[in-house]
């Protein structure tokens, strides 16, 4: 059974650029993790610094072994976090 993680993410207009490039490349980085089965960023239409990830690993020990790593601490950590006014983060199985 498939884990799978949507996160809302906010930042301030000015830091949209930002944000932007740190997920692009946190994306790359996820990609090529074993556990990761699909990881999407977009940008949310007519809500600057608005964006939405979707995220799918091959179960939740996938997903802390994602936390858990080195380009996640660097990038999303210390670049994206510090940046977001809101943050929300469903998280499920696939049924």
């Amino acid at each position: 059974m498939a884990y799978t993680v949507v996160a809302h993410y906010r930042c301030a207009p000015q830091d949209e650029a930002t944000v932007r490039a740190a997920l692009v490349k946190a994306r790359e980085a996820t990609r090529a993790e074993p556990a990761n089965l699909m990881y999407e960023v977009h940008a949310v239409e007519g809500e600057p610094g608005g964006f939405l990830l979707y995220e799918r690993y091959t179960d939740r020990e996938g997903f802390e072994a994602h936390k858990a790593s080195a380009h996640f601490a660097e990038v999303i950590v210390g670049v994206v976090l510090p940046l977001l006014t809101e943050r929300t983060i469903t998280f499920g199985e696939v049924i």
